[in-house]
C-alpha cells in the first residue's frame, strides 16, 4: 500500500470521507476537490465486484455537507444485466443513505455511460451537478444535452429529497424498522411503489436500502441493489447475509428481489406489507 493510500485508509470509514478530514488531505497535497476525487478513484474502485465484465469501476461523489462518498459497480452473475448496480448509482445511494439531500460534484473512472447521466438526472441537484472525468470536468448539462427527466412527469423535486411517506408496519424488530425507515424515505414519484430492504449479516450489522425510481424507468434502483451496495462498501460479502427484510406498499419489488436474493445467498426473505 503506497503512503497516499495508507492516509486514506486512516480516514475512510464505510466508504465515507468526513468533509473536514477531506479538506485537510487536499491542503497537504496541495490539490483541489476534484483532484483529490480523482484521485480516489482507483481505492473506490477496489471495492468492485464484476464477475462478468472484470472492468472495476470507482466514483466519488461530494455531498452538500462536504463528506465524499465511495461508490463502485456491482454484478450478479447469471442474472440479467440490468440487475447491475452502476458505480454512480452506488455512490448517490452511499450519500443518500447517510443522510445528504444532494450532491454538487462526482468524479468517475471513466466519462459516465447513458444510463448513469439519465440516473443522474434525476438528482434534486441536478441542474448543477458537476462530473470530474480523468481527462475533463464539465456540467452534466453538457453530457446529457436535450434531456428527459422529472420535470416532463409533472415531479417538482427529485431524487435524494427529504421524504417520509408516513408509512407504517405491525413489526417492530430492529430490522423490520430499519427496512421501514428505507421505505418511508424511498423515491417513487411514478408508480408510487415506496419501498425499503434491509439486510442483517451474521455479525450483527444492519444495512439498508431504499428504492430510487427514474423518469426513464430503466435506470431505476430497486432497494436490494441499493442495500447491496452499501453492504459491499463496508467490506461484507454476500455470504454473511443472514436476513433480508422488504417493506413494500405493493408488489412491485417482490420477484425481483427474490430473484437476486436467491442468486447471491440461501437465506429467506421476509416480506412485510407497509399501510400508508
Amino acid at each position: 500500500m503506497n503512503d497516499f493510500a495508507q492516509r486514506v485508509a486512516a480516514i475512510q470509514h464505510h466508504g465515507i470521507i468526513r468533509a473536514s478530514d477531506a479538506s485537510a488531505l487536499a491542503r497537504e497535497l496541495d490539490l483541489d476537490l476534484p483532484r483529490l476525487m480523482t484521485m480516489l478513484l482507483p481505492l473506490a474502485a477496489q471495492f468492485a465486484k464484476p464477475p462478468i465484465s472484470n472492468f472495476y469501476v470507482g466514483a466519488v461523489s461530494r455531498g452538500l455537507s462536504g463528506n465524499l462518498y465511495y461508490g463502485t459497480n456491482l454484478e450478479f452473475s447469471g442474472q440479467a444485466l440490468s440487475f447491475t448496480v452502476h458505480a454512480e448509482q452506488s455512490s448517490v445511494t452511499n450519500a443518500w443513505s447517510n443522510g445528504e439531500e444532494g450532491i454538487d460534484l462526482i468524479a468517475v473512472t471513466a466519462a459516465p455511460c447513458g444510463y448513469c447521466r439519465q440516473f443522474l438526472n434525476e438528482l434534486v441537484t441536478a441542474d448543477r451537478l458537476v462530473i470530474a472525468m480523468p481527462s475533463e470536468t464539465r456540467p452534466l448539462r453538457d453530457l446529457l444535452p436535450s434531456a428527459f427527466g422529472p420535470r416532463d412527469l409533472g415531479v417538482a423535486g427529485g431524487l435524494m429529497q427529504l421524504d417520509d411517506h408516513g408509512l407504517t408496519i405491525d413489526e417492530s424488530d430492529a430490522l423490520g424498522t430499519e427496512a421501514l425507515r428505507a421505505a418511508n424515505r424511498s423515491y417513487a414519484p411514478y408508480s408510487k411503489s415506496y419501498a425499503g430492504v434491509a439486510i442483517r449479516t451474521t455479525g450483527g450489522e444492519i444495512v439498508s436500502g431504499a428504492y430510487a425510481e427514474n423518469a426513464a424507468f430503466n435506470p431505476s434502483l430497486s432497494p436490494l441493489q441499493a442495500a447491496l451496495s452499501q453492504l459491499n462498501l463496508r467490506s461484507r460479502t454476500f455470504d454473511e447475509i443472514a436476513e433480508t427484510v422488504l417493506v413494500h406498499a405493493d408488489s412491485l419489488h417482490d420477484s425481483a428481489t427474490r430473484t437476486v436474493l436467491g442468486a447471491i445467498t440461501g437465506t429467506r426473505l421476509r416480506t412485510v406489507r407497509a399501510r400508508g
